[in-house]
């Protein structure tokens, strides 16, 4: 790739924090070696087309600032072109940054858009929809979907947790059913996560996702009761080596995915799909900048 010469930032501020950082964001612009054209967009349906007008000026390298949401909505419109990807960690987990060994730092990411590489990855794919990180069937899902409009802003968190806590008591393990295109695996589960990279919700989940695998993962945590999936979680975010005991992983470039009773799908935060499905892998969809030292694993 030939020196970056222009740049376009485009950042999801719909929230205080958003905004804030996209001006700490933009302070710190000037002090890159290329010229950047920056973007606030306060409406999140209106980042699309702010990416479209960007990208139609041909820019070397696109910065999509938010969190793995924002990244994941926007990354279809990237693929196929001539340009790389720059990510500013903005959002509550930042899944995808973490899997690319990105600063979590506004500082420290814009330092990687200068002096880091471009690297070619693979993208997950539901159906035709791309994305970047991980997506997940289960109780997170259910939440989403069912969660009353506005409730986290007019009860905050503690409203949020309340009904969350609900719809636990609500959850039933259901029947997954994997098929490789040669053999088909069915089995009873707590929840699925369809992974592009090791991380989900900011915990590193799925030990063989790598985003240059040329591999799509998933990962079933197996129960029969809703219990599995709580020790499953805890395991997890305490690093025991238990997280393993409940797992089963799939592995390949196309598995056909179906539930029983049929599910809400959530891509990287949001539920944007339904089962059945297939997840597929794009591979060496996009280029994306990451620390030159990116080769060493994170852990």
């Amino acid at each position: 790739m030939s020196e970056i010469r222009s740049a376009a930032l485009i950042v999801n501020a719909k929230s205080r924090k958003g905004q804030k950082l996209f001006q700490r964001a933009c302070e710190r612009l000037d002090e890159l070696p290329f010229s950047v054209d920056a973007h606030a967009v306060q409406k999140p349906e209106h980042l699309e087309r702010t990416v479209k007008r960007a990208l139609a000026k041909n820019p070397d390298l696109v910065i999509l600032g938010g969190g793995d949401g924002t990244v994941s909505g926007l990354v279809d419109l990237l693929v196929g072109k001539d340009v790389i990807l720059g990510v500013l960690p903005l959002g509550t987990a930042n899944s995808f940054a973490r899997t690319l060994g990105l600063p979590l730092d506004v500082d420290g990411a814009i330092d990687v858009l200068a002096t880091g590489v471009p690297k070619r990855i693979d993208l997950g794919m539901i159906d035709g929809d791309y994305f970047a990180n991980c997506a997940a069937m289960g109780l997170s899902p259910q939440i989403a979907e069912t969660v009353p409009h506005n409730l986290k802003k007019v009860l905050g968190r503690i409203g949020y947790l309340g009904w969350a806590g609900l719809q636990y008591l609500r959850f039933r393990p259901f029947i997954l059913t994997v098929d490789d295109g040669t053999e088909e695996k069915r089995m009873r589960v707590v929840e699925v996560r369809i992974s592009n990279g090791p991380y989900h919700g900011g915990t590193w989940l799925v030990d063989e996702a790598k985003i240059d695998s040329g591999q799509i993962v998933v990962q079933a945590v197996t129960g029969r009761y809703r219990r599995t999936l709580l020790k499953n979680w805890f395991a997890n975010i305490l690093g025991l080596s238990a997280r393993h005991h409940d797992t089963i992983t799939f592995s390949g470039r196309n598995l056909k995915i179906d539930t029983r009773p049929n599910l809400p799908i959530s891509i990287d935060g949001e539920v944007l799909a339904h089962t059945p499905v297939h997840a597929k892998i794009a591979p060496g969809a996009i280029q994306v900048m990451v620390p030159r030292d990116s080769d060493e694993e994170p852990g």
